[in-house]
C-alpha cells in the first residue's frame, strides 16, 4: 500500500502518546476513586430523600436552617433544577425490628414535610417526592449495578471474539474499561451523585463506545481483504480515516442531543445528559486511539509467539 493510500491523516504516528496518555489518566481516576470514593445517592447508600418546591425564591442556606432546627444537623440540602426547588438527604434510620424501623421512618419524614410546611405555611411549600432506601437494599443494588457492568464486559468480549477473532476482541475490552473508569473517575473528581441512573448511563456509554469500536473493526477487516499486500498499520490508518466523518458526525449529532437535555431538563435526566457527554467524547477518542492501537499491538505480538 502506497503512503497516499494509508489515509489523509496518520491516527497511529502518535499512538504511544496518545497511550501514555490514557495509562496517566486512567491511573488519576483509579487514584480518585479509591481515594475520594463516589458520592453515592440512597439508591446505593440508604436513607430518605424529600424534593421540596417553594412557590418564591428560598436561599439554601435558609433551607439548611430550618432542616438543623429540626434536629437534622447532618442532612445535606442540594439545589434542585429551579432557584426555589431543593432536595433534601437524610441518613437512613434503623430500628430493632422492621416495624419500629418504617416508625421510625415515618416519624422522621412527617417531621420535615410538616415542619417545612408550617415554617413556609405564608409562602407556601409543595413537597414533591420523598423516596426512602434501606441500607441493606442499597448495597444490594450497588453490588447488582457492578455484576451487571462486568457481565457485561464479560459477554462484549465474547462477542467480539466470535464476531471477529481474539486479536480485536482485548482492544475493544480495554477501550471499554478505559471509558468506564474515566468517567467514574470525573465523578469522584466532583463528588456527582452515583445512583441507578449513573449505572444506565455508563452501560449505555459502554453500548456507544462499543458500536463506534465495531464500525472501526469492520473496515478494518474490510480493507486487510482489499490491500492483502499493504502493511497492517498502513491498513488500519486507512481504515480509521475511512470511518472518521461517520465517527465525527454521529458523535455530535450524539452531543447535540445530550446538551439539550443537559441545559433544559432537570433531576435525573440532566445527571444521565452529564453521564453520556462524558461518554460520548471519551469513547469517540478511545476508538480511535486506544482500540485501534491495540489490535496493531496484539497482531505485533502473535507475529513474534
Amino acid at each position: 500500500m502506497k503512503n497516499n493510500e494509508a489515509g489523509k491523516y496518520d491516527f497511529l504516528s502518535k499512538a504511544k502518546l496518545f497511550g501514555i496518555a490514557s495509562t496517566v489518566v486512567v491511573a488519576l481516576a483509579l487514584f480518585l476513586i479509591f481515594t475520594k470514593g463516589f458520592n453515592y445517592g440512597i439508591d446505593f447508600s440508604g436513607g430518605t430523600e424529600v424534593q421540596i418546591q417553594f412557590n418564591s425564591e428560598v436561599s439554601p442556606e435558609r433551607v439548611r436552617a430550618v432542616t438543623e432546627k429540626l434536629g437534622f444537623k447532618k442532612a445535606t440540602v442540594q439545589s434542585f433544577g429551579e432557584a426555589n426547588e431543593f432536595l433534601i438527604r437524610l441518613a437512613s434510620v434503623k430500628g430493632k425490628t422492621d416495624k419500629e424501623t418504617n416508625e421510625m421512618l415515618n416519624t422522621m419524614i412527617a417531621t420535615v414535610t410538616n415542619g417545612f410546611k408550617n415554617t413556609f405555611k405564608d409562602s407556601g411549600v409543595t413537597i414533591r417526592r420523598v423516596d426512602s432506601v434501606g441500607p441493606q437494599i442499597g448495597s444490594e443494588l450497588k453490588r447488582n449495578g457492578l455484576l451487571a457492568t462486568f457481565y457485561a464486559l464479560l459477554i462484549i468480549l465474547i462477542y467480539v471474539g466470535l464476531r471477529f477473532d481474539y486479536k480485536y476482541a482485548p482492544g475493544a475490552v480495554i477501550c471499554l474499561f478505559h471509558d468506564a473508569i474515566i468517567t467514574m473517575g470525573i465523578f469522584a473528581l466532583f463528588q456527582r451523585e452515583v445512583n441507578v441512573q449513573t449505572m444506565a448511563a455508563i452501560l449505555t456509554i459502554i453500548g456507544y463506545s462499543l458500536n463506534d469500536t465495531i464500525v472501526t473493526f469492520d473496515r478494518i477487516r474490510e480493507n486487510v481483504k482489499v490491500y492483502r499486500d499493504g502493511a497492517f498499520k498502513a491498513v488500519i490508518n486507512r481504515s480509521l480515516n475511512d470511518v472518521l466523518s461517520r465517527t465525527l458526525l454521529t458523535s455530535i449529532t450524539t452531543l447535540l442531543a445530550v446538551a439539550a437535555m443537559y441545559i433544559f431538563a432537570t433531576g435525573v435526566i440532566k445527571d444521565f445528559a452529564f453521564t453520556l457527554g462524558i461518554g460520548v467524547i471519551v469513547g469517540t477518542y478511545s476508538s480511535i486511539y486506544i482500540a485501534s492501537p491495540l489490535v496493531l499491538f496484539v497482531d505485533k505480538l502473535q507475529s513474534k509467539s
